[in-house]
């Protein structure tokens, strides 16, 4: 009897490991994710919105601001995941000399159900924060 309930615990303890591996694993992918989508779209956004005037004017790297939030917007909107609510928040974006700072907070809701007939609910909110310096080569 008594080694039956060793396996019993055994069988249990490793079911309650994979549940919470699975947990953070999503929490670690989630966090990868915006990230990295962060970093790509700000870099591209930011020479989508390269002010080539200015630059054969005057010789000045300069980006336009209006551009630069439409572009990121529309891209991070293409890219992001649609089961996370997203807030973006675009702190500064100095034209002279190209340099933003941006911020994005993802929410998202997992339950976990170890027991058949139990949920336990968890939000977990990760925020990214961003500050890129347009680098152009001489």
């Amino acid at each position: 009897m008594r080694e039956s309930f060793w396996g019993v615990f055994i069988i249990g303890l490793g079911v309650v490991t994979i549940v919470l591996m699975f947990y953070f694993q999503t929490l670690t992918n989630t966090d990868e994710h915006n990230y990295t989508l962060l970093k790509e779209t700000t870099e591209a956004a930011m020479i989508d919105s390269f002010d080539i005037a200015t630059y054969n004017s005057t010789g000045n790297v300069r980006i336009d601001r209006e551009k630069f939030v439409e572009s990121f917007l529309r891209r991070f909107a293409q890219s992001a995941s649609l089961a996370n609510e997203y807030r973006v928040e675009i702190y500064d974006v100095n034209e002279y000399p190209p340099k933003v700072s941006i911020r994005i907070s993802s929410r998202k809701t997992q339950s976990l159900s170890i027991l058949p007939g139990q949920n336990d609910t968890f939000n977990f909110s990760i925020i990214n924060r961003l500050d890129a310096i347009l680098e152009t080569p001489y």
